[in-house]
């Protein structure tokens, strides 16, 4: 029943938001309210097909992802730390390791230049 009823409310709040925006957003419409808005900088005219990102890019938000995704294993062992004792510890002094000479490695290679 609970899950329902969160069901029901997020449903409900999604449905509000879209009648609500219906209501307060904009009415009138012209050139300068439909460009995107660029931090103050005048948009550039973008070629058709897009612009290609190289390699690196993709390389780098890998990275982040895998390192990022490592990095959340450490909030359980926080959370039961005194549950885990010494066992626990040295798992982690291992794990740590491992994830230092991962990204020790990405370093050497210069996975983390921006060039």
């Amino acid at each position: 029943m609970p899950i329902l009823v969160l069901g029901a409310l997020a449903a409900a709040f999604a449905v509000g938001s879209v009648i609500m925006a219906a209501f307060t957003g904009p009415k009138r419409w012209n050139r300068a309210k439909l460009e995107s808005y660029e931090c103050g900088i005048e948009p550039t005219p973008q070629p058709v097909g897009g612009g290609r990102f190289p390699v690196k890019y993709y390389l780098t938000a890998m990275l982040f992802i895998v390192f990022d995704i490592e990095i959340i294993f450490l909030y359980p062992w926080a959370a039961s730390f005194d549950r885990l004792g010494l066992f626990g510890l040295v798992e982690m002094v291992l794990f740590i390791v491992t994830v230092l000479v991962a990204y020790a490695y990405v370093w050497r290679r210069g996975g983390l230049e921006w060039d």
